[in-house]
């Protein structure tokens, strides 16, 4: 059993009427590699700061063994003051006599050590900051969303650095594949305490949902005693005094267990608006070029987007994910070539930046546009209070600013104000900074059902692997050149031989992949499975005969007496045909899968 280099115990802190924590421990052993999680809002980054001596509880005791080094990461890293990032990076380790290594990262990260701090981006100044944290090599390392505006490369190579150091790390990070990559134990934050789960981040929500529903068993359990000892005290032969006053005494306590067990808090609860269907083809574009300041963003890129694609754009950053999002959608103009935009398209962007949401406005004028505390969602008119209660925002908080949110509320707050709209194009550009992972697991499930276009820009892996179908990624050959790959993050990574911006460190792939967006076809196959032919053979067949008993349900339903003769006979009818409906588009959506795989290979 590992050494333990520092431990909380019954850690109490109270902001407002309000505990955060009551009775929360930590325990860091030697090359512990802790994932801290919960919702946002339930105090990791609070307790984090405790750990790392930064904020004093209100009560509980923190022991660090003598001798123990410490740094901590913060989510927003503060280089004011220094008059290059060199010396910001280097802060503390002067007397350790590790400042080379510090600039050895830096330039490692690609940083300049002469930079001005002032002029950094969010991403480099973060990077600063984990060349600073990783270079003094402490015992403890405390990271706070150390992958929070990094790119894929960047993330890969944070990845082995810390695989490599022999620190004991506590992170806090929404990205999960980084946490199941680095991490093999979890601490979950959940209402007020801290529950140490014994497992990696990869079966935490396994874990997770096990406790939930014994914890639910058991509250239901506890309330069946109590009616059981309600009617024992109504009905029951009465016993001696003593004993009946020891089971009333027993009631009570049972009474109180019930009415202060915390039940979990409901978890955000909202849909996409669907727009009407656009025209099949969503997106056309054609030998498209864009330059800023002599240098191509994008160079003769042609691609064809179907209505219903879902497309990830990966690369590093400053590639140009963003521009060439941009350009497709219509909101810049190329330099050279044309884009068509399909029929009845409705739009909903989500930019990086949120910069829809001024500091000053109100939380309520995010989703409505300023037009009042009303808001119309799939046709019905909703008080903002109330749609935005969805969200997980309080009653009272509809009418704060927007600068009072915190980091992940802005998230929520950016996801409520799009999905107020209707849309059949959505483009979201790195919609899971800040989000919490039960929010983030309703996004992917809500994202799953979409019925319209997506174009997703994201460093989130697995946020990729479980939504998209295809990539469109940098070519490691050409700058501005973009190649379409088939499948999701891991597919791409398969083909190319190693992630964008990575080329460098991998070896390169025996044949050069086109420089177009094409999707390439995997060597290994060259035709369809038998299971595939037989499905694209047989599925015309099935579309026919649902169309067929689709318009048989609609004819019925046009009976304009349905209802009034049989409800029943009506309710049942709109189900069925919204059940063949549902199952139409998803044969329509796999024969047009295998159709374009079947070109691909023929190709």
């Amino acid at each position: 059993m590992s050494a333990l280099l520092l431990t909380l115990n019954d850690v109490r802190l109270q902001i407002g009427a309000t505990a955060l924590f009551e009775n929360a421990s930590l325990n860091v052993g030697e090359r512990a590699r802790i994932a801290l999680v919960g919702r946002n809002g339930s105090g990791k980054s609070t307790l984090m700061k405790i750990a790392a001596g930064m904020v004093e509880p209100d009560q509980g005791d923190r022991f660090v063994h003598p001798g123990v080094t410490l740094r901590y990461l913060p989510q927003e890293p503060d280089a004011s003051g220094f008059a290059t990032i060199g010396d910001f990076a280097n802060a503390g380790l002067d007397e350790t006599g590790k400042g080379h290594e510090a600039e050895t990262l830096l330039y490692e990260l690609g940083l300049d050590p002469a930079a001005n701090p002032a002029k950094l981006s969010g991403g480099e100044l973060r990077r600063a900051a984990i060349a600073q944290a990783l270079a003094a090599a402490p015992d403890i390392l405390f990271l706070d969303e150390p992958t929070n505006h990094l790119d894929l490369p960047a993330i890969a190579w944070l990845e082995e650095k810390l695989r490599a150091l022999p620190s004991a790390m506590v992170i806090i990070s929404h990205d999960r594949r980084f946490l199941e990559t680095v991490t093999n134990d979890t601490v979950w934050i959940d209402r007020g305490e801290t529950r140490r789960t014994g497992v990696g981040f990869k079966n935490f929500e396994v874990w997770r949902d096990k406790f939930l529903e014994e914890e639910e068993a058991a509250l239901h359990k506890l309330g069946r005693k109590i009616v059981a000892e309600e009617h024992w005290m109504r009905y029951g032969v009465t016993a001696r005094r003593k004993r009946n006053m020891r089971r009333v005494g027993e009631l009570q306590d049972m009474r109180k267990q019930l009415r202060e067990a915390k039940r979990i808090q409901g978890g955000p609860n909202f849909t996409f608006q669907a727009g009407g269907a656009s025209g099949k083809r969503a997106i056309v574009a054609e030998h498209v070029s864009k330059s800023f300041g002599g240098r191509k963003i994008v160079d003769d890129v042609s691609v064809e987007i179907a209505r219903g694609d879902r497309i990830g754009l990966v690369g590093p950053n400053g590639a140009g994910k963003t521009t060439l999002i941009n350009l497709l959608i219509g909101a810049l103009e190329p330099d050279e070539g044309k884009i068509k935009l399909g029929t009845n398209l409705e739009i909903v962007s989500l930019d990086q930046r949120r910069a829809r949401l001024r500091p000053d406005m109100r939380v309520a004028d995010a989703v409505n546009d300023g037009t009042g505390d009303w808001v119309m969602v799939n046709g019905d008119k909703r008080h903002v209070a109330t749609y935005l209660k969805d969200f997980l925002f309080g009653p009272e908080q509809w009418r704060q600013p927007v600068e009072a949110l915190s980091g992940g509320e802005r998230g929520r707050l950016a996801l409520a104000a799009a999905l107020a709209k209707p849309s059949n194009l959505l483009v979201l550009d790195e919609p899971t900074n800040d989000l919490d992972l039960e929010t983030l697991e309703m996004l992917e499930e809500q994202l799953s059902a979409y019925e319209g276009t997506l174009l997703l820009i994201s460093h989130d892996r697995a946020f990729l692997d479980n939504l998209v179908t295809s990539v469109i990624a940098t070519d490691p050959e050409k700058p501005g050149r973009w190649i379409r790959y088939a499948g999701g993050y891991d597919d791409m990574v398969a083909q190319r031989g190693s992630a964008p911006g990575l080329e460098s460190a991998a070896a390169k792939p025996k044949q050069k992949p086109s420089p177009s967006l094409e999707k390439p076809k995997p060597a290994a196959k060259t035709k369809l499975s038998y299971k595939e032919q037989y499905a694209l053979e047989n599925l015309p067949g099935e579309i026919d005969k649902l169309q067929t008993e689709i318009a048989a349900l609609k004819a019925k339903l046009d009976d304009p007496d349905l209802f009034a003769r049989d409800a029943a006979l009506f309710d049942k009818t709109a189900k069925s045909l919204a059940a063949a409906e549902e199952t139409l588009a998803q044969k329509e959506e796999e024969w047009l899968t295998l159709e374009m795989k079947k070109e691909e290979l023929e190709s």
